[in-house]
């Protein structure tokens, strides 16, 4: 079973009006002592010698490191753990933070993947969104990176924005394509009740899509995106032959990762739990060579079944059935029956019997109503 590393960098040049992720505005000397204190966690983790295949700089914006402050992190990862001579390491960054130089430094230091957080090329939308990067930016920025010799590379872009419309969404799905990533994350934009994006909308009369529209905005841009070569593996990506997201399958495929810096949570040999989140907290407790985990426990067996059932539903092979009975005991399809064989009727999940569970693209605009089936059965 793979392992990946999750690295957690927790500081913004701004902060976007939707995110709810945790991170803060930029402070240098407050940067300098976390990463001190990310490399004293690395380098006393309990589970060092374990063979590592991935490893994830997320954020925040991990590319407000510099490169010599990624270099410690990698050289302390490599330093605890055998990390696999092909890993994918993958950094991402927003596209107004990089340059050749600096992304060739990081290329040096050992980052062969890049995931820019791109979100649309179109301007109006780029700043109702409050991101510093203009559409131009976000071009330049992976023309820099083919520069420094990435040949891997990630653009995310979000749908169902606030006053966007089908001609818009497949405008920047169009601009995407014509920059050639090997890769591509599209998501729907999740507005939370706490994000100043919502008063924006309501002082600016501004209004998202009528569910219809989303649909059709998500269903003809994976056309387009296919059209052009890209295979959807997974509800929201699709990749070049070759080029899936290999730390992202670790949480798809029931893999096992290591979160580190504050927030960060993990899933490693059936026992989760996360880092405490406040980045001043983690600092002062990793200084003082205190815990910083917390909330651990063991998964049961139902729930490690429920989490292979409801994120491999997730991906376009859907759930081996063959793989879940004979690693759980269970007949899938007949424990469930009463429940998913309307969806199967409505063609929006296919079966095939003792093989495979799996979504079609249209079961995808309605996956959370078919994944809920496999919450609270009962596995010894």
């Amino acid at each position: 079973m793979a392992r990946g590393l999750y690295v957690h960098v927790p500081f913004c040049a701004a902060i976007c009006n939707y995110c709810n992720f945790n991170r803060g505005v930029l402070d240098e000397a407050l940067k300098r002592l976390y990463v001190d204190a990310l490399v004293a966690e690395i380098r006393h983790c309990p589970e060092a010698g374990a063979p590592i295949d991935t490893i994830f700089f997320g954020g925040g914006t991990p590319s407000l490191l510099t490169s010599e402050e990624l270099s410690r992190i990698l050289r302390a990862c490599r330093d605890t753990f055998p990390v696999a001579a092909d890993a994918e390491i993958t950094l991402e960054a927003n596209p107004e933070t990089v340059s050749e130089g600096g992304l060739a430094a990081y290329r040096s230091a050992g980052v062969n993947r890049l995931s820019y957080g791109v979100q649309s090329f179109r301007d109006v939308e780029l700043r109702r969104l409050g991101r510093l990067h203009s559409a131009e930016t976000a071009r330049r920025a992976v023309r820099l990176a083919r520069g420094a010799g990435f040949d891997n590379v990630s653009l995310d872009l979000m749908l169902w924005l606030p006053g966007q419309r089908l001609p818009e969404w497949l405008e920047s799905v169009d601009a995407l394509v014509a920059l050639a990533p090997e890769h591509a994350s599209i998501y729907l934009l999740e507005i939370y009740p706490n994000a100043p994006l919502r008063d924006e909308m309501a002082r600016g009369g501004w209004s998202v899509a009528p569910d219809e529209v989303a649909a059709e905005m998500y269903l003809q841009g994976l056309s387009r995106l296919e059209a052009a070569g890209y295979e959807q593996y997974e509800i929201s990506n699709v990749a070049r032959p070759g080029r899936r997201a290999r730390h992202n399958l670790l949480y798809w495929q029931s893999g096992h990762w290591l979160g580190l810096g504050c927030g960060a949570h993990s899933t490693w040999d059936g026992v989760r739990w996360r880092n405490l989140s406040s980045t001043a907290e983690y600092v002062e407790r990793m200084t003082a060579g205190r815990r910083v985990r917390v909330e651990a426990r063991t998964l049961s067996a139902e729930e490690r079944l429920e989490e292979v059932l409801f994120m491999g539903l997730r991906l376009t092979e859907g759930i081996d059935l063959q793989a879940v009975a004979a690693r759980y005991g269970v007949d899938v399809f007949a424990r469930h029956e009463d429940q998913l064989s309307r969806f199967v009727e409505l063609g929006v999940l296919v079966h095939e019997p003792g093989r495979r569970l799996a979504l079609t693209r249209e079961g995808m605009l309605v996956a959370n109503e078919i994944m809920m089936v496999f919450i609270g059965g009962t596995v010894r």
